[in-house]
């Protein structure tokens, strides 16, 4: 039988250098917290109000999205009207 060489310890490694302490840093001024408004309550339209009913005729109030069909109504808005389901938008003119 042979014996096997035997190999010399292994160093342990080295602990690290203790860290140089930093000299006073300036204290950084907290900003005081951004107030956040109070929204308005989302409110949903009332289907009643897109339709007019005129003895035996029905008429809608408001234009139909060119992109989505029927069913789908444009918002009114100041100077344009847009559609809550795809965003299509047309705007009237000034004239």
């Amino acid at each position: 039988m042979s014996k096997a060489p035997v190999r010399p310890p292994v160093p342990a490694p080295a602990a690290p250098a203790p860290a140089i302490a930093p000299e006073a840093a300036p204290v950084e001024e907290k900003k005081p917290e951004k107030k956040q408004k109070p929204k308005a309550p989302k409110r949903r339209i009332q289907v009643h109000k897109l339709y007019k009913l005129d003895g035996a005729s029905l008429t809608r109030l408001r234009k139909e999205c060119q992109r989505c069909g029927r069913g789908y109504f444009m918002g009114q808005h100041g100077n344009r009207m847009t559609c809550g389901n795809c965003g299509y938008t047309t705007y009237q003119s000034k004239a």
